[in-house]
């Protein structure tokens, strides 16, 4: 019997730093924003890169976010996004699975990300060695997106056993 793709979801939410370093940037989806207000985060809190690689990994049945990357892992402080999404992508295909795609949605009021799209899906694509897809949304004035408190992100990611 053929092997099913599985499938894997990913969520990831970050608020945004109340006391950031005058030179701190924004890092969304695979890329720098500056002028817009820096995230906090363990790492560079990238939640666009953080949800692809928490879909990833749960996909492959390899955990989430947290019990690969955690704050008990101190090599990960500071990392980038696309870091821990291209080894994400390691260690899914170190389990034996092949990534056939991951999309992204990003839910939040700022940064606006259309004029950035088609570079944040390379970027996060180069990362993954696979096809990333970036959206985004904002929640109407809901929530603690709405209300500017934060960015959330939400990723969907599709592997197939390689065997």
């Amino acid at each position: 019997m053929t092997a099913l793709p599985r499938t894997g979801l990913g969520v990831d939410v970050h608020a945004y730093d109340p006391d950031p370093a005058p030179d701190a940037v924004l890092h969304l989806a695979g890329l720098a924003w500056p002028g817009e207000r820096p995230l906090a985060g363990h790492s560079d809190a990238d939640v666009a890169a953080h949800a692809a690689a928490d879909a990833l990994l749960s996909a492959a049945a390899l955990g989430d976010l947290g019990s690969n990357f955690g704050t008990a892992e101190p090599q990960w402080k500071g990392a980038s996004g696309t870091a821990l999404l291209a080894e994400a992508a390691r260690r899914v295909r170190a389990a034996g699975f092949e990534i056939g795609n991951v999309a992204v949605q990003v839910i939040g009021n700022r940064p606006r990300l259309s004029q950035r799209r088609a570079e944040a899906e390379a970027a996060l694509s180069a990362a993954a060695g696979a096809p990333v897809s970036v959206s985004a949304t904002t929640t109407d004035g809901l929530g603690l997106t709405g209300r500017g408190e934060g960015i959330a992100a939400v990723a969907t990611a599709l592997v197939a056993s390689v065997d």
